[in-house]
């Protein structure tokens, strides 16, 4: 079992900048893959952006420039420095872990995100 733990979503104005965190604990295996997916209201959950435990990225289009992904093994934690955020941001926002690509994820409880105009 991984259990995952998010901070530091909120409400935040057009063009401005949140950092999110992901804390992860239990089970955790050497090699794997953690990420953001976000989810707005009657929309399915999407990628926003994940990270190998090699350091290698993977961003959906909406947040390409202006949203960075990174991650801390030694304290098995995920970031997500978000800038010029825009009303289109605001969802909730879930950390993922991954031990293999094709494994099934574990979520965390997820983190609200509000942009407002």
């Amino acid at each position: 079992q991984v259990q995952l733990v998010e901070s530091g979503g909120g409400l935040v104005q057009a063009g401005g900048s949140l950092r999110l965190s992901c804390v992860a604990s239990g089970n955790i295996f050497t090699a794997n893959t953690m990420g953001w997916y976000r989810q707005a209201p009657g929309l399915q959950r999407e990628l926003v952006a994940d990270i190998t435990s090699g350091g290698s990225t993977n961003y959906a289009d909406s947040g390409k420039g202006r949203f960075t992904i990174s991650r801390d093994n030694v304290k098995n934690t995920v970031y997500l420095q978000m800038n010029s955020l825009k009303p289109g941001d605001t969802a909730v926002y879930y950390c993922s872990y991954r031990r293999y690509t094709w494994s099934v994820p574990y979520w965390g409880q997820g983190t609200q995100v509000t942009v407002s105009s």
